[in-house]
């Protein structure tokens, strides 16, 4: 029978003559005699013994053997940041200096003795599974001496979506940069959902840029396979921004809608340069959707009264018409406001899906979508600071809205139609 590939076997093989009784102690240099049968010593005690020779190698099992293979590949450089749930570094692959890598050290939780926090092992499990243009690369999993997961990273130095529409000064562009963008974030949403997987955390700054300007859909820390249509799940993901009203509502079953939604509000944000909805609390984020979409009701969505976080609204907002979306979304054209009106569709059941997102005649209309090298962009520099304070979150970490735009998304006047 071959021999098992597993198993290194001796160049020469002790002689059955010649090995040691497995009842019997090995001698050990230095050690005591014994002066009789019954191990009565001579002189001072034996020393312990070893499981192996002086200075020799421990030897690893198989698995072992396997993750320091894996973290020979990589060199780790400087660091580009710390945060509570991870470090973040610069590396590169020991067989090619010119791949850079971004080694994301996921440091272990005092909460979480017996393994990985929960959004981590998502993360992790997710981004093995799906392999797409616009999903960040997962390219190596390994643990470090203490025991810590590292995960390798595409490196994406142009930091993120969120950088470049806030920067109203620095940075400009138009419909075709804004078609661009939103089909790639639409292909990674419809991949996902082709796979089964909900993100549960779309918004600008989850979206990173490549070196040559692809973007990609990161921090998959909020998701979950949804391949069952009965299974309960949280309605407490999705950063409240970007939440869709059923969310808001307490639904503990639902469906790539949930994205839809969300994709729809970052489209939003891309046309008017700051968030769309920017609620400070949930109930605050549901008053800005009656105000600016409509009010929930049983004739334009059935059985939304039934849902358990439900609160009856003290006065019914009639839902806006396509034509109101024009004032504010006009500048992408009539198929472009089109398909946003379709994904804010109140009615998860009536919105869009990503698949019918990508065969919308938005993409065929002009202007065609900006080539994706000549996309604006900010600097690495720049970037780089961006995508290590992202990375250094914990996975699925929503990042305090309050913080970003405060103050400032009131200041756009969306039209007396919409208030």
């Amino acid at each position: 029978m071959a021999a098992s590939p597993l198993v290194e076997r001796p160049a020469h093989p002790p002689s059955l003559k010649t090995a040691p009784s497995p009842l019997r102690q090995p001698q050990l240099a230095g050690a005591a005699q014994f002066s009789s049968a019954n191990g009565t010593p001579n002189g001072a005690r034996p020393a312990a013994p070893t499981s192996q020779a002086a200075g020799q190698a421990p030897l690893l099992d198989l698995a072992e053997q396997l993750n320091l293979e894996e973290r020979r590949k990589y060199v780790k450089g400087k660091k580009l940041g710390e945060g509570t749930y991870a470090i973040v570094n610069l590396g590169h692959a020991r067989a090619d200096p010119t791949q850079l890598v971004a080694i994301k050290k996921i440091k272990k939780q005092k909460e979480y003795t017996e393994g990985l926090a929960p959004d981590a092992v998502r993360e992790l499990k997710h981004l093995q599974e799906l392999a797409h243009p616009n999903i960040i690369s997962l390219l190596s999993v390994f643990s470090t001496k203490d025991q810590n997961v590292c995960l390798v990273l595409e490196y994406l130095p142009l930091g993120d979506l969120e950088m470049l529409i806030r920067d109203q000064d620095g940075i400009r562009y138009g419909t075709a940069d804004i078609k661009a963008w939103m089909g790639m974030l639409t292909r990674a949403i419809w991949f996902c959902h082709e796979n089964y997987v909900l993100h549960r955390d779309i918004k600008p700054n989850n979206l990173l840029i490549a070196a040559d300007g692809e973007v990609k859909l990161a921090d998959f820390g909020l998701a979950r396979s949804f391949a069952d249509p009965w299974s309960v799940m949280t309605s407490n993901v999705i950063t409240r921004w970007y939440r869709p009203p059923e969310l808001l509502y307490g639904a503990k079953h639902y469906g790539g809608a949930v994205d839809v939604w969300s994709v729809g509000t970052v489209m939003a944000e891309m046309i008017v340069r700051i968030p769309y909805l920017p609620g400070n609390t949930e109930i605050d984020q549901l008053q800005l959707i009656y105000d600016r979409i409509g009010t929930p009701t049983e004739e334009n969505w059935p059985g939304v009264t039934t849902l358990p976080g439900y609160i009856p609204p003290e006065r019914i907002m009639p839902v806006q018409p396509k034509a109101n979306f024009l004032q504010t979304f006009g500048t992408v054209g009539d198929e472009g406001v089109d398909l946003l009106f379709k994904t804010l569709t109140l009615d998860p059941r009536k919105r869009i899906t990503a698949r019918e997102m990508l065969q919308h005649p938005w993409w065929r209309a002009e202007p065609h979508p900006t080539r994706k090298q000549d996309l604006p962009r900010k600097s690495a520099s720049l970037g780089e600071e961006k995508m290590a304070a992202d990375l250094k979150r914990q996975p699925g970490q929503t990042a305090t809205e309050e913080d970003r735009g405060k103050g400032v998304a009131r200041k756009l006047d969306f039209g007396s139609a919409m208030k």
